[in-house]
């Protein structure tokens, strides 16, 4: 998008994004399972996500036999440390995962807006943030 919109090379790199249809791919998500969260492609709103690393053995290889029975059907990516903020849960502030979604907005012009979406992820030590899946959101303005 940076590109395409700004004619621009991104700054920061996109994170590594394994196809698991790629059988190189797919075997290096099998070794680093541990380190990886899987997406199905065909879903939106964080449904079907696993984070390797909270996996049990079980749950493990009931998601490499999903994912060999439809490889296409899936993607890897490395689990990245999300930024936590203070945030307000019930009688407390703790911290939690969030993410920050910046909008550019396209016409004539195009603008990136100075504010955003921060999708934050309200149980306890998740990195889901989706609001379908018990996240949140905050304000965010760019100054």
């Amino acid at each position: 998008m940076i590109k395409f919109f700004l004619n621009e090379e991104p700054i920061i790199k996109n994170i590594k994004t394994f196809l698991m249809k790629d059988k190189n791919d797919r075997e290096y998500a099998e070794i680093n399972f541990k380190k990886m969260v899987i997406k199905p492609v065909s879903e939106s709103g964080g449904y079907g996500i696993v984070i390797g690393k909270d996996c049990s053995m079980s749950e493990q290889n009931s998601t490499i036999r999903k994912i060999r029975n439809n490889p296409g059907n899936f993607v890897a990516q490395p689990l990245i440390s999300l930024s936590t903020a203070p945030t307000y849960c019930g009688k407390s502030v703790e911290p939690r995962h969030l993410d920050l979604r910046p909008f550019i907005l396209s016409g004539q012009h195009q603008y990136v807006t100075v504010g955003g979406l921060t999708r934050v992820a309200l149980k306890k030590n998740s990195t889901i943030v989706n609001s379908s899946q018990g996240g949140g959101s905050k304000d965010t303005w760019i100054v």
